[in-house]
């Protein structure tokens, strides 16, 4: 027996039309419901109160409260036959017979009927509660007695001319005559239920024709693919991809790039308009080729693989945020329908910022071990002193030992530095530049009371200004090579900042380069002082931006002349020094803490 293939499953677009129409339906039943329990529950209320008015009216009668009180005075209850045949009897069916109500009922301070529509119902205790109305409340209720549902209300009846309760009114009104006067209004809210039932498929007919010319016939799990890729591939790179549309607006700014930029989400923002750097605008305005942007350094074959068919720009290198970043563009096209420019962002200052912290680490640890050569050459110094039992040469020894201080690198009057970490730094760079021939010497100025407390940023400053000013001491004509640096810091509550003066022996900066186009991204010369750090042009702009992002600067104090003395520059670094320790002793500024 050949078995059925199975159906296919329905396409979202139907799936939708028949979601749309059952939740129609459902609303409209269940506002027709609401609607119709709303009329029932107003109509029974109106009923009752209804009921109460005339329970009241009854129980205010002069002649029934007095008949009332007649017999309740009398020992025991009057027969049936007598109740049917007096006043009270025919009181209550006058009012229920001229007012409509189900039953108009008369009872005594037991409950015992005096007035029932059903005579064999007389001298019998009513069916429902009445201790309420006898307690001398009146209270509206809807239940089910002798006669069917009814809603009615209980009123006590006061002895004349007393507050005395001696007996109570009962008065009911039909709820299937409250149901058929909501039968009659319900017609008009059938038919609207009826309209907007029609106008709800109508409109779900409409709707599916648009969510198919959206979705380009795409089936719900298609898109959900195409979201996680997008997804996945957007936020979960640290690269920055900005992607531009053809009618010239921000579609897509990821985590990454507002982060690597420094901006917010720009996303609908005008491409023309928007607060980036213009060297990645520039990108977006050619086809093809490296674009020629000043202030930038192109790195040829640097393009990254976007899912396009449109020709790549080569890399950019630009600094932006205080971030030496590659920027590369690429046409995204969709068939033959152009969707606008893809631009990736990739950093590498946290590539240099790792290089400059592990020679960091490098420079401490040799430190420690040159250090740690020479405390041994000491103790062992001390422990033959001391098993010859020569104990006086041992003192003196020793004192000779604190006089001297620790291992000193080849930087003059480094001991004018009291942070441990910048002793360690410089020392490293004055190992460096002892290699290259130039004297790391420090100023007379030089005085820091505080800790380093930003390391990196002052690393990145620090280290940049000093390797600039070793290769123009190098390229300089001056015999004599040299590079002097003074730091002081200035105290703070919310965080001292560091003042940096570096100058050099070279030929200063070049005739007709102005003071401020050396910070300029991509400067760089082929004779004369190197102003851009590492060779690449970026060195003295990540200098500036990272000082300016603290709220200080980096700037030229003098030029420089041929033959010396070369250019001085200055930076200020808020924010990255804190105050002693407690434990540090007085008087101790100018000696090494360890000595």
């Amino acid at each position: 027996m050949q078995r059925s293939a199975p159906r296919p499953p329905l396409r979202f677009s139907t799936q939708t039309l028949l979601l749309q129409l059952a939740v129609v339906l459902l609303v409209v039943l269940l506002s027709a419901t609401v609607h119709a329990w709303l009329t029932y529950d107003r109509v029974g209320s109106d009923a009752e109160n209804q009921a109460l008015t005339l329970a009241r009216t009854v129980a205010s009668d002069p002649q029934v409260r007095a008949d009332v009180l007649a017999i309740s005075e009398q020992p025991g209850t009057p027969p049936p036959g007598e109740l049917l045949a007096g006043p009270l009897q025919s009181a209550a069916e006058a009012a229920r017979t001229r007012t409509g109500a189900l039953f108009v009922v008369i009872t005594d301070e037991t409950g015992i009927r005096l007035a029932h529509p059903d005579p064999q119902r007389l001298g019998e205790k009513v069916s429902t509660d009445p201790s309420e109305a006898l307690s001398g409340q009146e209270i509206t209720t809807r239940n089910t007695g002798t006669l069917g549902p009814s809603a009615g209300a209980k009123v006590p009846v006061y002895a004349p001319g007393s507050t005395t309760v001696v007996g109570e009114v009962s008065v009911g009104y039909s709820m299937e005559t409250v149901a058929q006067s909501v039968a009659r209004d319900i017609g008009p809210v059938a038919l609207t239920a009826a309209g907007a039932l029609l106008a709800g498929i109508l409109g779900s007919f409409l709707l599916r024709r648009r969510l198919q010319r959206l979705t380009l016939g795409l089936e719900p799990e298609e898109i959900s693919t195409l979201v996680h890729d997008q997804v996945a591939v957007l936020q979960g790179v640290d690269d920055g991809v900005i992607g531009v549309s053809a009618d010239g607006r921000v579609s897509v700014f990821n985590a990454a790039a507002q982060r690597l930029l420094e901006l917010p989400d720009l996303s609908g923002t005008r491409w023309e308009d928007a607060p980036v750097p213009e060297q990645l605008k520039s990108l977006t305005r050619t086809a093809a080729g490296a674009v020629a942007v000043p202030g930038t350094v192109a790195v040829p074959g640097a393009v990254t693989a976007a899912n396009s068919a449109g020709p790549a720009v080569d890399a950019l290198e630009l600094v932006a945020g205080g971030r030496v970043l590659v920027a590369n563009a690429r046409k995204a096209l969709h068939r033959r329908e152009d969707l606008g420019w893809v631009i990736m962002l990739r950093d590498r200052t946290e590539l240099q910022q790792l290089t400059r912290q592990l020679d960091a680490v490098g420079t401490m640890s040799t430190a420690l071990r040159a250090q740690r050569h020479e405390f041994a050459n000491q103790l062992h110094t001390l422990a033959g002193f001391l098993g010859i039992g020569q104990h006086q040469e041992a003192r003196d020894y020793l004192a000779r030992l604190a006089a001297t201080g620790p291992l000193k690198f080849p930087v003059d009057q480094a001991e004018l530095l009291q942070d441990p970490y910048l002793q360690a730094f410089v020392g490293a760079k004055g190992v460096e530049a002892d290699e290259r021939g130039v004297a790391l010497r420090i100023g007379p100025e030089t005085l820091v009371r505080g800790q380093v407390t930003e390391a990196q940023d002052v690393t990145t400053v620090l280290g940049n200004l000093i390797d600039n000013a070793v290769n123009a001491a190098v390229a300089g004509s001056s015999t004599e090579r040299w590079v002097e640096l003074e730091v002081l810091d200035e105290p703070a509550d919310d965080g001292g900042t560091l003042h940096i003066v570096v100058a050099d022996s070279g030929d200063g900066l070049a005739e007709g380069t102005d003071a401020e186009g050396v910070f300029a991204e991509g400067f760089t010369t082929a004779s004369g002082p190197v102003r851009a750090g590492g060779g690449q042009g970026f060195g003295l702009a990540l200098a500036r931006q990272l000082a300016r992002r603290r709220g200080g600067d980096v700037k030229v104090l003098e030029r420089g002349t041929k033959g010396g003395p070369g250019a001085v520059f200055m930076a200020t670094l808020p924010q990255t020094t804190a105050g002693k320790p407690a434990a540090a002793t007085p008087g101790a500024a100018g000696k090494d803490e360890n000595g």
